[in-house]
């Protein structure tokens, strides 16, 4: 299936606190990448959509298709956390593939910043009972385990959101606009030891979506921008936190091999990569877990600038959930497509092989994605 299918139109909303609600911020986003498009809704006959996090709705799907005015005959929402974006692009492709349908929308909404973010610290299970709460939590104690078994210095986490914060700053549409330095970073307050302020991602209100169809169809539709995916791949576990054996791999290792045997490629062969990074410790370990550099050696593979913008290779170069918009997953997508149109802000030059990873819950789901010219 490589390059058979393309990301054809893309569409966001802002970013930030918007007092919109969720169909609404869809509708936005999607009627955009439409228009990037430059199709009309009546030829949509698919439309898949991430439930939203804060506020779980019954037949959300239908509800945003009776918002766009369309009536596809497939559609529907799908829940995988932040690794919801890829796995429906793929949805997308397999119901193409299969003459289900011909041309699909793809789109995530939430608005936790003007709604509610609590389901970001709810209880986690029994383990209540001894004070874990919060998404925060699980991830410190994935981070403290990293730094436990390898080593890893603070300079490691201040790197990845000094290069988002830097991106972030350049981007005139991020919700976040301000660089730090490493004295920033250590001085910014905790939330859940050892992640700090810095170390986690953006409470955020936005749309994003994208617009899939085979590269076929966007050749007879005279779709010159058109992006092929070259690879997909997922991975899950089922288990929470404390019943996994080990805290320092991810579910990334196999959606990574899945997609770079699909490509045809290999780590050394990306030019520009959006990693999920609602914590710092995230992108650290999809790094590892891609394959870029071994297990404990990711500290030094990202020192010195060498993921950011002019690096060799720059990761989150809109800002990412830490800078642009902690809206999860669909953004980072967005990005990757432009980077390979070569229109993105702050471009990689020549990037023709551009990678996104999409994660969700805490460490429970992951999907990655190559995208080429």
């Amino acid at each position: 299936m490589r390059g058979r299918y393309v990301i054809a139109g893309l569409g966001h909303t802002a970013y930030g606190k918007l007092g919109l609600d969720t169909v609404t911020l869809n509708v936005q986003a999607c009627a955009e990448a439409l228009s990037d498009a430059g199709i009309d809704k009546g030829a949509v006959d698919a439309l898949f959509v991430k439930t939203p996090t804060s506020n779980r709705e019954i037949l959300y799907g239908q509800k945003v298709a009776e918002g766009l005015g369309i009536q596809p005959r497939w559609g529907g929402a799908w829940d995988q956390g932040g690794a919801a974006n890829i796995t429906l692009i793929a949805w997308a492709m397999m119901a193409i593939e299969s003459r289900q349908c011909e041309i699909a929308l793809v789109s995530y909404a939430d608005n936790p910043r003007s709604g509610s973010s609590a389901v970001y610290g709810r209880p986690r299970g029994n383990d209540a009972l001894h004070g874990w709460f919060s998404t925060a939590a699980g991830y410190g104690m994935i981070q403290r385990r990293h730094m436990i078994e390898y080593g890893t210095p603070p300079e490691a986490f201040a790197a990845v959101a000094m290069a988002a914060r830097r991106h972030g700053a350049a981007n005139s549409k991020a919700q976040l606009r301000a660089a730090i330095s490493f004295d920033d970073y250590l001085a910014s307050p905790w939330v859940v030891e050892p992640l700090r302020r810095d170390d986690c991602c953006l409470v955020s209100d936005g749309a994003a979506a994208v617009v899939v169809m085979s590269a076929a169809r966007a050749r007879s539709l005279g779709i010159d921008h058109a992006v092929p995916i070259l690879g997909i791949g997922e991975g899950q576990t089922s288990w929470e936190l404390p019943a996994r054996e080990t805290l320092t791999s991810t579910e990334a290792v196999k959606a990574g091999r899945l997609a770079f045997e699909m490509a045809g490629l290999r780590p050394a062969d990306v030019d520009v990569a959006q990693l999920y990074d609602c914590f710092t410790i995230t992108p650290l370990m999809t790094l590892e877990d891609y394959g870029f550099c071994a297990k404990g050696e990711v500290a030094h593979f990202v020192a010195d600038g060498r993921i950011e913008i002019g690096g060799e290779l720059p990761i989150n170069t809109s800002g990412g959930l830490l800078s642009e918009t902690g809206m999860p997953g669909m953004q980072l997508i967005l990005e990757a497509v432009r980077q390979v149109r070569g229109t993105a802000n702050l471009q990689v030059q020549g990037a023709s092989v551009s990678l996104v990873s999409n994660q969700g819950g805490t460490m429970h789901t992951h999907a990655a994605m190559l995208l080429g010219g």
